[in-house]
């Protein structure tokens, strides 16, 4: 499922994030690729979003450091569409023939997504039976926003490169993080710089996608404030001592906890809703990943307040690294779940 895609083989993925760009290239057809090329550069968040000559150009010259270094050899790129710009929903629609099914969700799109049609791009994937609403498919909805579509494709090409698919973090995520013989329900958290992408994925498809605007700054800004220290100092106390009650007499944990509970409120709010939807079925584990994935304890501490099992997130699960640079891939592999989700595309898109 992509919001823009085409079929060209021979291509990267290319996460756009809020602090930094990733660029992963596989080789293979198989279930297992080979990794052939990686890297990453940091980005000033103001870049990412900015609207200026200025920053359109710095962006573009980050983008070609960016595939200078890692030695990127395509130029065909899939690129990342961040949670927080997709609507992403799950709907009922009467069970019908594939070309009447898309007549009806356009015909009645307006009334599915926040945005006019004519100002979206719309993709849909009939994932089963609803379990709600006999005689009905279930079905998969997302839509952007044509203004954003258009602004990231002429980014990127600004480098030279060649956008052949736009795709969800959510699907990307899925693709790395879950097994494809998964039969139980995952849920994965990736918790970024501003916000953290909260998925549910039921047989290798998202079905409960959201994004919670609390990240790993908000985490620290709570930590900056209660501790008196700068921004620097903070970040450095919080990825150091995390939620261990032990060091520094609790005190970063007790800074930290609040902006922590918080999220971990709306964990349980979309476990519970989504038990309701599928007749109270159970999560298998709960894959954390992204920068903040790393706070020491914080796996331990939404373990104990779920009873569930949790457990590190390895974007290189489905990846062959050679033996020489698996401790490597593995020290950042909380980075680059998004771009290795990309770039494995064609074995299970």
């Amino acid at each position: 499922m992509a919001l823009l895609s085409g079929g060209r083989s021979g291509f990267f993925g290319l996460d756009i994030g809020t602090i930094g760009l990733r660029a992963v290239q596989l080789r293979g057809s198989g279930s297992i690729k080979v990794l052939e090329r990686y890297g990453e550069v940091s980005l000033d968040p103001s870049i990412a979003s900015g609207e200026t000559i200025a920053d359109k150009q710095r962006f573009a010259q980050l983008l070609s450091q960016l595939i200078k270094q890692a030695g990127i050899t395509s130029k065909n790129v899939a690129v990342n569409i961040p949670s927080q710009k997709v609507f992403t929903s799950i709907i009922d629609i009467p069970k019908m023939a594939p070309a009447e099914l898309e007549k009806t969700i356009r015909y009645q799109a307006d009334s599915f997504i926040p945005m006019p049609l004519a100002k979206s791009k719309i993709d849909w994937l009939v994932i089963g039976d609803s379990p709600t609403a006999a005689g009905k498919s279930e079905v998969l909805l997302s839509s952007v926003a044509n203004e954003f579509v258009e602004a990231r494709l002429a980014a990127v090409e600004a480098a030279g490169l060649n956008v052949i698919a736009m795709e969800p973090d959510s699907m990307a995520l899925a693709r790395s993080l879950v097994a494809p013989e998964a039969l139980i329900p995952q849920l994965i958290l990736d918790i970024g710089s501003a916000n953290t992408d909260l998925i549910i994925v039921k047989d290798t498809i998202p079905h409960l996608v959201r994004s919670i605007p609390t990240g790993s700054q908000n985490i620290v800004r709570s930590a900056t404030q209660a501790l008196g220290v700068d921004a620097t100092q903070a970040q450095q106390f919080v990825f150091k001592f995390g939620l261990s009650r032990d060091k520094l007499e609790g005190k970063v944990y007790n800074a930290i906890i609040g902006a922590i509970d918080s999220l971990v409120a709306e964990i349980e709010r979309s476990i519970k809703f989504f038990g309701q939807r599928y007749g109270g079925l159970k999560l298998d584990r709960i894959i954390v990943t992204g920068g903040a994935s790393t706070l020491p304890e914080l796996p331990l501490y939404i373990a104990n307040k779920f009873a569930i099992n949790v457990e590190i997130g390895n974007a290189w699960r489905n990846v062959n690294v050679p033996p020489a640079r698996q401790n490597e891939v593995l020290a950042v592999s909380s980075h680059f779940a998004v771009a290795v989700g990309l770039a494995e595309r064609t074995q299970r898109a």
